[in-house]
């Protein structure tokens, strides 16, 4: 639990697992300017219901905390903020497995126990980042660096739901649904970011995350870039540290297009905006800010490979899409 005294050597132990297992919790030992918020995303079998749960905990410069468990309603475009007390929120260190007060969010499942909402859901055949020791998840090497602004885990790609929720008196069956998790952490959002993604293909097994942001970096900054494409059973990975080349990276009113290049694949992604929908995000730890993002976007996608032969084309629905920021900072 946040907030008891351990020795300095079992927090070490605990930051050192949470490293390699991007999922868990990694704020131990940490009582300021940090938050830590983990993304569901929910979309019912006939796509009449899109929702994103949002669990986490935030604590300001003068170690004032707070949990929260945020709430997006992508079709209706409503968002609520449940506010709770800092030591309602406990987090294990052995696994991901995070309890706000009667809530309950690990990679498998969730259980939800709030004002108007209720339930609990499944998750089968998730679609993991691949993590390994040099590697630890989609930030790669960066992962390693211990003064980025924030870091970035991918739990799951792709997975099936089973169950329902009870939403304003409603009893809404998810069963047969498709999910997608990731989850932030650090101090704050970048300065400027663009993000996409969809699982909601012409079929199944198809699913895309992609990221541009402007990344500080000793009293500077770049644009830095995490994208991957799960297509066929693979995970085609599209990063700033695999060489993958930002071929371009554009937003205005209307659309959001990014292109990459690696070794051996192309991919172009064209978004379609649609209305979105106010979230608090953090700053300096707190969740003072504010961004929008839409859950009823489109987004068309080519992958091609080397020769340049195409693999895929698609479009996607449901799309999870922000742009916020100074987008002229990443706009390539």
């Amino acid at each position: 639990m946040i907030g008891i005294i351990e020795l300095p050597s079992n927090m070490f132990i605990k930051k050192l697992k949470a490293l390699f297992h991007p999922e868990r919790y990694h704020g131990w030992g940490i009582n300021r300017n940090y938050f830590e918020g983990w993304y569901y995303k929910v979309i019912s079998a006939d796509e009449c219901h899109a929702f994103a749960f949002i669990p986490g905990i935030a604590m300001d410069k003068q170690g004032q905390k707070h949990a929260f468990v945020q709430v997006l309603d992508g079709k209706n475009c409503e968002a609520n903020y449940f506010r709770f007390p800092a030591d309602s929120f406990v987090p294990r260190s052995d696994s991901f497995d995070v309890l706000i007060d009667d809530n309950r969010f690990r990679s498998s499942e969730l259980t939800l126990d709030l004002p108007g909402l209720k339930g609990h859901l499944q998750f089968e055949n998730d679609v993991p980042w691949p993590s390994n020791w040099y590697s630890p998840g989609i930030m790669g090497p960066y992962a390693f660096i211990p003064f980025m602004e924030c870091y970035h885990g991918i739990v799951s790609m792709d997975h099936c739901i089973k169950g329902a929720l009870e939403i304003i008196g409603q009893l809404i069956d998810f069963t047969g649904g498709r999910g997608y998790i990731e989850k932030d952490w650090g101090r704050s959002f970048p300065s400027a970011y663009f993000w996409v993604q969809s699982n909601h293909f012409s079929k199944p097994g198809i699913s895309l995350k992609a990221s541009i942001a402007n990344i500080p970096w000793l009293g500077s900054s770049f644009v830095g870039f995490i994208a991957g494409l799960y297509f066929n059973g693979q995970l085609i990975q599209f990063t700033t540290y695999n060489r993958t080349k930002l071929l371009r990276s554009y937003a205005d009113k209307k659309v959001v297009e990014l292109f990459m290049e690696n070794k051996q694949y192309r991919l172009e992604i064209i978004a379609h905006r649609q209305d979105a929908t106010e979230l608090a995000s953090p700053i300096n730890g707190f969740m003072d800010g504010r961004i929008s993002e839409s859950m009823t976007s489109t987004v068309e996608i080519w992958l091609s490979n080397k020769n340049g032969s195409l693999l895929l084309h698609d479009i996607g629905r449901n799309v999870g899409l922000e742009v916020a920021g100074m987008v002229e900072q990443i706009i390539t």
